[in-house]
Order: structure tokens, then C-alpha cells, then sequence
């Protein structure tokens, strides 16, 4: 199933979403290096946060990265701070050796020319210097969090390339697949259409796209 979601874009499964009234779409977030392949895989969440006691606080992501399996995606939510970073490139080197499959964040990252020189694809809202230390650290992981307006669960599915990030999740995948599968074929026969000269306004009218229905 995860195959077959990478084959598809994160337009047709927003798409998929919104036609089943499912949450998961978000906006704002976008790659902060030039990745050209789909980050897909299963969340493995993170909150970051400003220490809320005297105590250490653990740095962020990196407990995470150590518990991941590979091809997880790490997703880690900062309310969308863009004043301070969530990731670094020492945390891009730890990932990469645990065969991570990306990260996404409600949130800025540094560093990244280390993330792009490493092949590491990093999805976020910015990128600063501002360092992690002293300002924020992890609150919690493997548990929900707030993502970008969306409720992620661990073990949800994430679908993030150039248009955005998507969340699936876990007990809809098969049905969000399939309807976005059959969006994607629709979409292409429209295309079909404009190039053989039929009107756009008719190309595009509503009677074109799937409904639930046919999800049956």
C-alpha cells in the first residue's frame, strides 16, 4: 500500500481526503531543499517545546531517530515557530544511519545544506540559524500531536513532496488510496481531453471527479 501511495502526488490524496471528510492536508509546509523524489512512510511523532522545568531537557528528535525503523518519517511538531530550529545536522547524520525516510516539521530546521548535500529530505516552514539550545526541547513522542492544524498519530502515514505534506490516516490508508488512485486516473483522461481541443469548461465540470460512491 505504502508503494502505491508513492506513486501517487500529495494533490490526489488531499483530493481523496476531502472527499471522504478526512483530515490531513496541511498547509504552509513545503521541502526546504530541492527534493525531487516523495518522502512516504509511517509517523513517528516528536513535540517540541520550551522546557517546562529546571530539569535537562532531551534534545529534540533525538530519541526518536534511535527508536525509529527505517523508512519512518519523523514528524515533529513546534507550532509552527519559525524563531528557532528543530533540526540540525548532527540529528541529518543520525537519521541518515538509521535509514529514516525524511522528517517534516511544524516548524524551521538549520544546517540545511547538510541535509541536502546528505540526501536527507527535510520539509518544514523555514530555515534559520537560530539554535535549539537553551530555547525549546522535546516534550513527548510516540504519542498524537498538533501538526500544521492536523492530529497525527503515531503510525499515521505520511505522504510529503514538492506540493506539500499529507497525512493518511492508518485505518482509512486503503480507502484514501484507492479513491486518490482513481482521482489521479481521472485527472489524466481530463488532460487527454484538453489536448484533444475539448472545451476546459467542460473538461473540468463537477460530473468529472469521483465521489464516494465509487470508492464502494
Amino acid at each position: 500500500m505504502l508503494d502505491r501511495l508513492r506513486a501517487l502526488d500529495s494533490c490526489a490524496v488531499s483530493d481523496a481526503l476531502d472527499t471522504l471528510n478526512l483530515p490531513g492536508a496541511t498547509t504552509g509546509i513545503g521541502p526546504l531543499w530541492a527534493v525531487r523524489e516523495p518522502v512516504v512512510g509511517r509517523a513517528r511523532t516528536v513535540l517540541a517545546g520550551p522546557r517546562q522545568s529546571d530539569r535537562p531537557g532531551q534534545h529534540i528528535a533525538a530519541a526518536a531517530i534511535e527508536a525509529a525503523d527505517p523508512g519512518d518519517v519523523l514528524v515533529i511538531a513546534n507550532e509552527g515557530r519559525t524563531d528557532v530550529s528543530s533540526w540540525g545536522g548532527i540529528l541529518t547524520l543520525a537519521a541518515r544511519r538509521r535509514a529514516i525516510g525524511g522528517v517534516v516539521i511544524d516548524g524551521a530546521c538549520r544546517d540545511i545544506a547538510e541535509s541536502e548535500e546528505q540526501g536527507f529530505p527535510v520539509f518544514g516552514r523555514a530555515v534559520v540559524p537560530v539554535s535549539a539550545r537553551g530555547r525549546i526541547v522535546q516534550l513527548g513522542m510516540n504519542e498524537p500531536i498538533e501538526f500544521a492544524g492536523v492530529t497525527v498519530h503515531p503510525g499515521d502515514v505520511v505522504l510529503a513532496d514538492r506540493n506539500g505534506v499529507v497525512f493518511v490516516p492508518a485505518a482509512e490508508l486503503g480507502r484514501v488510496v484507492t479513491l486518490a488512485e482513481r482521482i489521479a486516473a481521472r485527472e489524466s483522461a481530463m488532460a487527454d481531453a484538453v489536448r484533444a481541443g475539448n472545451p476546459v469548461t467542460e473538461v473540468m465540470h463537477d460530473s468529472k471527479f469521483p465521489t464516494i460512491e465509487e470508492t464502494a
